[in-house]
């Protein structure tokens, strides 16, 4: 059964990996780095602030504690324990997949290993959080979903992580994303009651 997974995980990211363009390369690496999504961080804050005012700590404290879990969890103890090979470190893949080159021209590979993706963790994580946060007064906020999904599926595009990388990722960061906002509202509940 593990096998048949597998090999299904592999086909499909072969498949994915497939459809790419030389002027899509720079767009989709640029789209899967942290950094280049500063500004729609900087809002969401932002909406933190203004929605929360003087508890936002608390919801910013929720956020750590999300993607500590989320990073923590994927990069120190799944990577490590699993030790699944990304595909652009993969022998067997070699000269199969197509890989994008970063900003100073280098081919990018990533780190060694790839399961679970903690791009898909802390991306969904985020989505989750802020869609959980404020689904009953912004019902935009499902779009968060679908620039997760986008900003993760660029990692298939650059042959660093299988499918199956990434669909665990995000369930890792959904889950995360629900138990931050649980302890968030915990904690806006208990601030609520100590002025009372």
């Amino acid at each position: 059964m593990i096998e048949t997974l597998l090999e299904w995980d592999t086909k499909l990211l072969l498949w994915i990996n497939s459809f790419h363009h030389p002027a899509l390369d720079p767009i989709v690496y640029l789209s899967s780095q942290t950094w280049f999504w500063i500004p729609l961080y900087i809002f969401l804050l932002w909406l933190v602030v203004r929605d929360y005012q003087k508890k936002s700590w608390i919801v910013l404290v929720a956020i750590v504690l999300t993607l500590t879990i989320t990073d923590q969890l994927t990069s120190s103890i799944m990577k490590p324990m699993f030790e699944r090979l990304r595909p652009s470190h993969e022998p067997a893949l070699a000269g199969a997949l197509h890989f994008v080159r970063d900003l100073s021209g280098e081919v990018y590979l990533g780190g060694l290993y790839g399961f679970a993706s903690s791009h898909a963790a802390n991306t969904f994580g985020t989505a989750t959080f802020f869609v959980l946060l404020m689904r009953n007064s912004r019902r935009w906020i499902y779009w968060l979903y679908l620039w997760a999904t986008l900003m993760t599926c660029t990692r298939i595009y650059m042959g660093v992580h299988y499918p199956g990388d990434i669909l665990t990722g995000a369930c890792i960061g959904a889950g995360a994303g629900w138990l931050g906002v649980v302890l968030c509202r915990w904690g806006v509940a208990r601030a609520k009651m100590r002025r009372v």
